[in-house]
């Protein structure tokens, strides 16, 4: 089946320039400022933009937590993030205590089996690795499986110690893979949740009040530091706050190879939302927690000069009724999650290329090509070039959205940026070659998107 593209301004994350495009087999095979050929479907991009599909690296669909599950499976996900412009994600399969990493990928391929409606990859989270079990990391990235979650944090469930971190890292290090470290110092959190529990501090606020940004900015000293000492890169997931930035920052500058990435939640929402009446604020519990707004624009200025690699989600939902509701009496009960995964493109285009902090290179940058060159799928994902996956979003830069739970696709009772209006809208999203969204429509089906082999660690930049 042919595809052509035509009249479009075409970006990447270095490129800006008007031309067509041809798709053949689901692969982009020419691209020419004027293609006259006879194509099965034309599509018409006039004064709009013509960019790589959304990656969004760090999602978490069917994930079993806090007594519940994230509302989101890998059908209802996938069919959100499409709508979004976002084609490729990287989910979070989950090693439960004693079991192999490979059981574990398993449990997650028969999880996304027939669903997914985009194209998935997975990264591993381990939370049991003896020396014994190390060889197994190895085995993974040989199985496209090249990056590895660690936990400082949540004792008893996923946190592992720092002679566990720095093995990892050597070893993922050695075959070419990667360690994401959620970092934060775990253990005096757990101190302070008890603490504020004991003191009857139950409202959904003391979930951040209990989380500081030093406990974040610590544990993220210290896996730069674990990921210098075993000579391996690092990659610092859902980075929230200036304080763990600077961390970033000095490793950088010191020639570490620390890579991170933020999250939409952390440079349009703040602190004041868990000061919402009744347990209104259970819905922004997720970790790590809201900050105060002072935190953003410095989290801007990391995306614009590099000190920040990518923007991702962390989708993560649990609905306000009967899910968030666990907590309603104690605020470390709430599942910790939000949505996000449908409206990431276009609320960082509006926040960073109309607000003026970004450019629309980097925007592609942040929200595709970083994260494909990071996590080994570039430049199969995360470009428009011949030869590369035609999964291309025609993206409207003048069209105005509202953001509401009566409008999006995720499966889940309320939206974090309910009412908020965003300038920036996918019109027709491209998977493969295969149209997925046209007018407002879902024209795919689940199971279309394929599992993702990835490649080795790639520095972006």
């Amino acid at each position: 089946m042919k595809t052509l593209i035509k009249n479009g301004r075409i970006i990447t994350a270095v490129d800006d320039y008007n031309a067509d495009l041809l798709i053949e087999d689901g692969t982009i095979s020419m691209i020419a400022r004027k293609i006259d050929i006879e194509a099965d479907k034309v599509i018409d991009a006039s004064n709009r933009y013509v960019i790589p599909g959304g990656i969004d690296p760090h999602t978490h669909m069917d994930l079993p937590f806090g007594g519940t599950s994230s509302s989101d499976d890998f059908r209802t996900g996938t069919i959100a993030a499409a709508f979004g412009g976002t084609t490729t994600i990287i989910d979070f399969a989950v090693q439960s205590h004693g079991q192999a990493l490979n059981q574990a990928l398993d449990v997650w391929f028969a999880k996304a089996e027939g669903k997914a409606a985009i194209d998935y990859a997975f990264h591993m989270i381990c939370t049991d690795l003896p020396d014994s079990r190390l060889p197994e990391i190895k085995e993974l990235i040989r199985q496209g499986v090249s990056s590895f979650k660690l936990f400082m944090a949540y004792p008893g469930v996923f946190l592992v110690d720092d002679g566990t971190i720095f093995k990892a890292m050597t070893t993922a290090s050695e075959a070419g893979g990667l360690i994401c470290m959620h970092a934060e110092n775990g253990v005096v959190i757990d101190v302070l949740v008890k603490r504020a529990l004991a003191e009857g501090r139950t409202a959904p606020k003391y979930h951040a009040l209990s989380r500081p940004t030093k406990a974040e900015a610590e544990g993220t000293g210290r896996a730069i530091a674990l990921a210098e000492m075993a000579n391996a890169p690092v990659y610092i997931v859902h980075l929230s706050c200036y304080d763990s930035l600077r961390k970033v920052i000095e490793g950088r500058d010191n020639g570490i190879a620390v890579y991170a990435e933020t999250c939409p939640q952390y440079l349009f929402l703040d602190y004041s939302y868990y000061e919402k009446p009744e347990f209104e604020g259970a819905k922004f519990v997720m970790t790590p927690p809201l900050r105060d707004k002072e935190n953003q624009e410095k989290l801007w200025q990391g995306l614009k000069f590099n000190d920040l690699q990518v923007v991702s989600t962390d989708h993560c939902p649990f609905c306000f009724k009967e899910q968030k509701e666990l907590g309603r009496n104690d605020f470390s009960k709430i599942p910790n999650g939000g949505p996000g995964v449908e409206h990431r493109m276009s609320l960082i285009f509006n926040g960073g290329v109309v607000g003026e902090r970004i450019n629309v290179n980097r925007f592609v940058e942040i929200t595709s090509t970083a994260s494909a060159k990071i996590f080994g799928l570039f430049p199969r994902k995360g470009t428009i070039a011949v030869g590369s996956d035609a999964d291309i979003v025609i993206f409207d830069p003048n069209e105005e959205m509202v953001i509401s739970r009566e409008t999006h696709h995720m499966n889940v009772d309320y939206s974090c940026y309910e009412g908020t209006t965003v300038r920036g809208v996918p019109k027709t999203v491209l998977s493969r070659g295969n149209v997925v969204i046209e007018n407002g429509i879902y024209l795919g089906r689940p199971g279309d998107g394929q599992f993702l082999k990835r490649g080795l660690f790639n520095s972006p930049k």
